[in-house]
């Protein structure tokens, strides 16, 4: 089949049976075109929390996909390619980060949602990049605080905070792949240009930043800035919706050091799935994502902790 003869099967498919396809900002354009919703990790939560579909067919990456079992046990979960994984979340392993934890017995655990079910159910807190700050507020000024896994995001929350926490030694190989002085030759050939950046970037970059947020909060900034013209430092899949919003904007990617189609960071792991896997899946209803009952009831507490404090006003 052609591209726009699988996008109309996918649509068609997803309707007859009755299932609610997500996909992260970062996915392919043309799973984006065919996605319920699309949008960053805690706008996905928020609509596989809320879906009375019958199946959620996950267009991202692992963990993103076992959230959305936690939230709904009942329900069949689909991912269509089980090698999306995450940097962040492979090189923090349940082990590892038990064995962590256990040197600091009196803190707490705010965790990224960038890390497996195992993982999330010895955390005290799951966060995303758009309300890590929240959250972190939040705590009790006498609470000492453990952040894991990307040590970027980390000591982003603790600069707009004020907290001091314990750092989990991890980044995301995305936004560590930024090249500063190809960034900087940039900078001076668009001088009008604003930087904006993802908090899981490298310090260097965050201290350029004209403006730091998620993955939405970055697409909200340039819908409704003034300016013309932006260098974005994140995946850059999320340019497809950012023209989208934007068309009268000038978006430049951010570049990095190794060269690719591109010249931009595009995350190996969601690149994994394609339009011809979520059509696969779609017909074949695999592969699914089953977590342990005990699993689930253990990290939907840290979870359904961060959705309750996102949700409240007076936070």
């Amino acid at each position: 089949m052609t591209r726009e003869e699988l996008k109309r099967e996918v649509i068609r498919l997803k309707k007859e049976k009755n299932v609610l396809l997500l996909a992260h900002y970062y996915q392919e354009d043309d799973i984006q075109d065919v996605a319920d919703f699309v949008g960053d990790s805690y706008g996905l939560s928020m609509e596989a929390a809320k879906t009375d579909k019958d199946t959620i067919l996950f267009c991202g990456v692992h963990f993103m996909a076992e959230t959305a079992k936690i939230l709904n046990p009942t329900k069949k979960v689909l991912l269509p390619d089980l090698e999306a994984g995450c940097s962040l979340s492979d090189n923090c392993t349940y082990d590892d980060f038990k064995a962590f934890k256990e040197r600091y017995p009196d803190h707490v655990v705010v965790m990224y949602i960038n890390c497996s079910a195992a993982v999330k159910t010895i955390s005290d807190y799951i966060v995303t990049s758009s309300n890590a700050e929240k959250i972190v507020n939040s705590i009790p000024k006498d609470k000492k605080i453990i952040f894991a896994p990307d040590r970027n995001l980390g000591r982003w929350v603790q600069k707009v905070t004020g907290r001091e926490m314990v750092m989990w030694d991890g980044s995301c190989v995305v936004h560590e792949a930024f090249a500063m002085e190809k960034m900087m030759k940039l900078m001076n050939q668009y001088p009008e240009a604003e930087l904006i950046a993802h908090p899981e970037s490298t310090e260097d970059v965050l201290k350029l930043a004209d403006f730091v947020g998620s993955t939405a909060k970055m697409l909200n900034y340039v819908k409704s800035s003034p300016k013309n013209t932006f260098i974005i430092a994140t995946e850059a899949g999320i340019l497809y919706k950012m023209k989208e919003s934007s068309p009268e904007k000038i978006l430049i990617p951010a570049p990095v050091e190794e060269e690719n189609t591109c010249a931009c960071s595009l995350c190996a792991y969601q690149r994994v799935n394609t339009l011809q896997k979520v059509y696969d899946t779609l017909v074949n209803e695999t592969p699914e994502i089953f977590l342990e009952e005990e699993v689930m009831d253990k990290a939907r507490v840290a979870i359904e902790r961060m959705i309750e404090i996102t949700e409240s006003v007076n936070v």
